[in-house]
């Protein structure tokens, strides 16, 4: 162990860096739940202590939506976030990638004890998942504990891209894709502008922002092509072909970055639920 006032080896070697004066016991005599933001940092899995400090000598930390600045000090209820992505303190945090097979249910029961995507998963924390894919959908879909993550992910003040194949009924000429891609009336509102392209006969690459309840069946309905089978294949940047319907695995440290650097906030506009686009 250190001695008191000895710096740790990434100080050292920055050369700007105060001793950790204070770490152990303040004044009062009870222990402080706040420590050096890049020691909070490194043991949540961002980088090494010296990667860190120049992340934040670099102005891309911010604690509390205020840019950090070397040798800050942060508690557990703090919000910290690197290039705007959110840094999980929790160790017990589990971040699941599931594909969904049809049937199943994006729930975490249900009391007439039908299938759930939660059963899906290990059973060591209680998860949830984000947002919603219909029984008959299938697809990518996220379970975690994460509240931040959800919120980012499902909340409609956020638009993360989510990406879906649309088995539809009959071939959709130009005319209904250009509506899909420029938006189409529905019973709460236009849509939002949306990615479109057909890479086989009768099956739609879609690509929407919004979270609206099954909105991918609602469009397509709309312009007179309703969908046979739906399927996500994209949440953000992240995507896995080779997971199969049922399983599940582990996101990366950088794929949980990464979702939230995904979620980029919307202009002001009318609020609606976030269930699902499925």
């Amino acid at each position: 162990m250190p001695q008191d006032g000895q710096q740790d080896s990434a100080e050292r070697e920055l050369g700007h860096s105060a001793p950790d004066v204070g770490d152990a016991v303040p004044q009062d005599g009870q222990q402080e739940q706040a420590e050096r933001l890049h020691k909070v940092m490194a043991r949540c899995g961002v980088a090494s202590r010296r990667s860190c400090e120049e992340l934040i000598a670099a102005g891309r930390v911010t604690v509390n939506g205020t840019i950090a600045r070397v040798g800050d000090r942060a508690e557990p209820a703090d919000l910290i976030e690197v290039d705007g992505a959110v840094v999980t303190w929790d160790a017990a945090m589990v971040h699941y990638l599931v594909n969904k097979p049809r049937g199943v249910l994006s729930a975490a029961s249900d009391d007439r004890g039908r299938r759930c995507v939660t059963d899906l998963v290990p059973a060591a924390v209680r998860v949830y998942p984000v947002g919603r894919l219909d029984a008959d959908s299938e697809g990518l879909i996220i379970v975690t504990n994460d509240g931040e993550l959800t919120h980012r992910l499902t909340h409609p003040s956020w638009g993360v891209p989510k990406e879906y194949l649309a088995h539809v009924d009959g071939m959709p000429a130009r005319g209904a894709l250009a509506q899909l891609r420029t938006g189409v009336a529905l019973d709460d509102g236009p849509t939002a502008p949306a990615v479109v392209s057909m890479p086989q006969p009768s099956v739609l690459r879609i690509v929407i922002h919004e979270g609206r309840n099954r909105q991918i069946r609602r469009m397509c309905d709309a312009v007179g092509h309703p969908v046979v089978r739906l399927v996500r294949t994209r949440i953000g940047s992240l995507t896995d072909p080779a997971l199969r319907p049922g399983e599940h695995r582990p996101l990366t440290a950088d794929e949980v970055r990464e979702l939230h650097r995904a979620a980029k906030r919307l202009s002001p506009g009318p609020e609606r639920p976030a269930s699902g686009a499925s």
